[in-house]
């Protein structure tokens, strides 16, 4: 091989690496920082570029997807309860400012955790424990826009801040869960009460239901039975009979039925009766004529008309 070849093959190969030097591929979702004899030169994103080589350097590649970091704090709150806080932010480097995120942060991470557990320990202790989980939403909202504040100065975005935990110490949440029962247990003794006055009320209602209707059954029987002697004293009186001998037959009748009704009841029991039976009818109606007479005769007389004028 001569001379002449061999160089054409050296220069070959130098031009080789030179191209290979200059060109770079940017892959999605990245930025590259190009320095110029260690001065920033400019910012490339995605795609193949050509820069001088050894001369221009690739100083930084940055990654411009969102990244998140998570925080856990140790603090109290407004009714002195020491509670943990863990909190989660989401960030991720501004197209425009990459050259400020990287030449004026150097740890981006552990700045954004300073602010947020400041953020935090500013915004937690303002408020009690039950307000701390009502308005968890709010506190992230607030602790987002002054991180974010803080972090735009560098060339960050705050995308997004949650407080995903607020977890008191395991004797206050013992305190809480007895508390809560307490007040469980204290609802449900009114409501079981509540029900058992509405029990009672139905109840007492239902027995009163029952003893009008009883007493209402009771009175329409009696005015029947009513209703049907004084048919039976008609009809006696009709065929000729006098009021002693109609009295006469409507009692004995009105004792055969009580000695039926006695006979047909279930309930065991000893009835006494005279031997002759017409003879006990003729001592009970004796004994009722005397009732009789004598309440007629005990009556206090009706005052007498007082005398026209």
């Amino acid at each position: 091989m001569n001379p002449g070849t061999i160089a054409l093959i050296v220069v070959a190969v130098l031009l080789l690496i030179v191209l290979f030097c200059s060109c770079y591929i940017v892959p999605q979702q990245q930025a590259y920082i190009i320095e110029r004899f260690g001065k920033f030169k400019k910012v490339t994103f995605a795609g193949i570029h050509v820069k001088i080589p050894f001369v221009d350097q690739i100083a930084m590649k940055t990654n411009m997807r969102v990244s998140q970091l998570n925080v856990k704090i140790e603090t109290k709150t407004l009714d002195n309860v020491f509670v943990e806080i863990v909190a989660s932010t989401q960030y991720r480097v501004n197209a425009a400012d990459v050259a400020k995120a990287y030449y004026e942060l150097r740890d981006p991470a552990g700045q954004l955790r300073a602010y947020m557990e400041d953020a935090l320990r500013s915004a937690i202790p303002m408020l009690t424990l039950d307000d701390a989980f009502a308005k968890k939403d709010s506190v992230a909202a607030d602790v987002q826009q002054t991180v974010g504040a803080e972090m735009a100065r560098f060339g960050f975005t705050v995308v997004k801040t949650l407080i995903t935990s607020i977890d008191p110490s395991p004797a206050v949440k013992a305190a809480m869960d007895s508390i809560n029962a307490a007040q469980r247990e204290k609802e449900a003794t009114r409501q079981r009460a509540e029900a058992q006055r509405i029990q009672i009320e139905t109840q007492a209602a239902a027995e009163a239901e029952k003893v009008r209707l009883q007493g209402e059954g009771q009175a329409n029987y009696r005015r029947e039975i009513a209703t049907g002697i004084v048919d039976q004293i008609k009809s006696l009186q009709a065929v000729g009979m006098d009021i002693t001998e109609v009295n006469n037959v409507v009692l004995f009748n009105q004792y055969l039925d009580v000695l039926r009704s006695l006979s047909d009841s279930r309930n065991g029991k000893t009835v006494v009766l005279p031997a002759s039976t017409p003879g006990g009818y003729r001592d009970l109606y004796e004994q009722m004529t005397s009732a009789m007479l004598t309440a007629q005769e005990d009556a206090p007389a009706s005052p007498s008309p007082a005398p026209r004028v």
